[in-house]
């Protein structure tokens, strides 16, 4: 049996929903072709829970209010230090440590950019862009969602997520 390996950093990220459509943001940063994130991020020491995270995040990232916030997939992916800096603590990092995303979804309920801050926004790597795709196969397709296996999940599970979503959940 494998060792477990040690997790350093958690995020939570909105799989968010307005309509029809999935709000991503497109991410292009010099010198790598662009990509497709869920807003979202490290969960802080500041951070109520995971979920206050998510909220923190969208409303740094977005301007964004969201709502009916449902837990839907949990990824768990190598540590990156090219993506997330150098650690908080400045200690060196295990070769085998791992990132928890945690992936909610949820509903826009109000949106104004003109509120977005944060590091993203005022020390920005690259560009920000948000974007509306549509909450299809083919929508999700149509970008390079990353992680991959989000992608690979959302494609997969188009009714399931809007399942999460009926009056009879519980």
């Amino acid at each position: 049996m494998a060792a477990e390996r040690p997790v350093v950093k958690r995020t939570a990220r909105a799989i968010l929903l307005d309509g029809g459509e999935l709000l991503l943001i497109k991410r292009t940063k010099p010198d790598r072709p662009p990509y497709w994130i869920t807003p979202g991020g490290g969960v802080e020491p500041c951070d109520e829970s995971v979920v206050a995270a998510l909220h923190r995040e969208v409303d740094e990232e977005l301007g964004a209010k969201v709502g009916d916030v449902v837990p839907a997939f949990v990824d768990t992916v190598p540590y990156s230090l090219a993506d997330d800096g150098e650690p908080a603590d400045g200690r060196p990092l295990p070769a085998d440590a791992v990132k928890v995303q945690h992936f909610f979804v949820c509903r826009l309920e109000s949106m104004d950019t003109s509120r977005r801050h944060g590091p993203e926004v005022d020390e920005p790597r690259g560009s920000y862009e948000i974007v509306r795709i549509p909450f299809t196969r083919e929508g999700i397709a149509s970008v390079d969602v990353v992680p991959p296996t989000l992608s690979a999940h959302l494609r997969r599970n188009i009714e399931g997520v809007r399942a999460l979503f009926a009056d009879d959940l519980g």
